[in-house]
């Protein structure tokens, strides 16, 4: 009897076994093979939006800013110089001091209800704010000895970047003002850059056929309209210095900003200004 129920038992246990073992293998085999996660496709990159280009960096940059003549010791940041034509103040005077390199601005608010002595009296109490840009040294004279070309910017109080430069030459242990002239602002003639060739000065001005005449940059041309901030033209001139004044030699280049390769329009303003007989049909 009892070896009866000792092999009902070893049965029944069996019996369990095999049937654990089969719901496992059954389960196995019925388990979906695991799918490899797909890659979440990558949004595409916005395309940027073009920043506001800096129309300084070949002012600001450090070629031409040491030199071995003596001028290159003066302090340029702490000096009184003389305004262009178109730039003098209300009152009439003609000159302006940095100190540090920088004299502030001076406004005054006008209203149409003011009576017309209050409104003149404020006028002329106005004053054009001037700061320091940058000092270049190099020989544009044509006599071996490095002048200094000193570029300030006019503070107007707004957004405008008119500009000024100063060429001195080293003269009875001073500077020497030989020739300064006035720049538009940004792409309306703003200045692009100075530097040397072959003895004289090269000018470049954001515009067409922009270039100093005298103390002035030169107006637009007919059809010359583009957003300030963002120029796509420039014009190159060169000047030589004759002993009393620089002289524009040569062909005015008109050079696209936007393709680099194309050859540069020579003396446009005439050709849009002055079109041939032809060129009216």
């Amino acid at each position: 009897m009892y070896f009866r129920r000792v092999i009902v038992f070893l049965y029944l246990v069996t019996a369990v076994g095999l049937s654990g073992c089969g719901s496992r293998v059954d389960s196995v085999q019925n388990t979906a093979p695991p799918v490899a996660a797909l890659p979440t496709p990558e949004a595409p990159s916005p395309t940027p939006t073009p920043g506001v280009p800096n129309l300084q960096t070949a002012i600001t940059d450090e070629r031409f800013r040491t030199t071995a003549s003596p001028i290159g010791k003066f302090d340029f940041r702490n000096y009184t110089f003389e305004l262009p034509r178109g730039w003098q103040n209300p009152d009439g005077t003609t000159d302006i001091t940095l100190v540090n390199g920088r004299v502030a601005p001076v406004s005054r608010a006008l209203s149409d209800d003011m009576p017309d002595d209050e409104r003149a009296e404020a006028r002329s109490q106005r004053r054009i704010g001037m700061s320091y840009v940058s000092t270049k040294y190099f020989d544009v004279t044509g006599d071996g000895e490095d002048e200094a070309v000193v570029v300030l910017k006019i503070e107007t109080g707004g957004s405008a970047i008119p500009q000024l430069v100063y060429v001195f030459t080293w003269k009875n242990d001073e500077p020497a003002l030989i020739w300064p002239f006035r720049t538009g602002d940004r792409a309306d003639g703003g200045l692009k850059d100075l530097r040397p060739e072959n003895g004289m000065l090269l000018v470049e001005l954001y515009g067409q056929d922009r270039f100093v005449l005298g103390q002035t940059e030169t107006g637009k041309i007919t059809g010359d309209e583009q957003q300030l901030c963002c120029p796509t033209s420039y014009t190159r001139t060169i000047y030589k210095w004759n002993g009393n004044v620089f002289q524009m030699q040569g062909k005015r280049l008109t050079y696209s900003i936007a393709d680099p390769s194309a050859p540069p329009l020579e003396n446009y303003g005439d050709v849009v200004n002055n079109p041939s007989p032809k060129s009216k049909k």
